[in-house]
């Protein structure tokens, strides 16, 4: 086990995690790139699932519970499985592809809950699609916070562990 390793990991995702309580645009929050980042580098399953989950869950007990949480949640789990198909893939390109993938499926998913839990549109097919083209705006700046976010997150790892050479000799794990 590296405590240090464990440390910077959640040193880094512990400050994006702030980002959600400063102003932002609509949907620009780090939560679904800190999944992407837990499931990438935490390799004790548990604790990368319940790093997102407790920080999203603190967050929403600070800022308020809505009806959406169930398909919310369930995309973040989602977004730290995707993460855990990228730990032996660090790469721009896979990182990339994965962000776009995570943020995809976190439309799809959380939109839908939009339409199944609320009341603002018919729940038939035209009023799904009628929820998700009203999503769109909403979509650029999801996919635009998910971009800095995984950029920040795995970028700073990345000069952690060319400034810090012990933290290249071991996975991050509790055990």
């Amino acid at each position: 086990m590296n405590k240090t390793k464990l440390l910077i990991v959640l040193a880094i995702i512990g400050v994006a995690a702030l980002f959600r309580f400063l102003p932002h645009p609509p949907n620009f929050v780090p939560l679904t790139a800190i999944a992407l980042f837990a499931g990438a580098y935490i390799t004790d399953k548990r604790l990368a699932f319940l790093i997102p989950i407790g920080a999203m869950f603190i967050s929403d007990a600070i800022l308020g519970f809505h009806n959406t949480m169930l398909f919310v949640y369930a995309s973040l789990i989602a977004m730290v499985g995707i993460g855990m198909l990228l730990q032996n893939r660090k790469r721009v390109a896979p990182i990339a592809i994965a962000t776009l993938s995570g943020a995809i499926l976190f439309f799809i998913v959380t939109n839908f809950g939009v339409w199944a839990m609320g009341t603002m549109y018919p729940k038939t097919i035209d009023g799904l699609i009628a929820c998700y083209v009203a999503a769109i705006p909403f979509f650029r700046n999801a996919l635009a916070g998910d971009i800095v976010y995984v950029m920040l997150l795995f970028g700073s790892y990345a000069l952690a562990l060319r400034f810090l050479p012990a933290l290249r000799t071991q996975e991050v794990s509790v055990k």
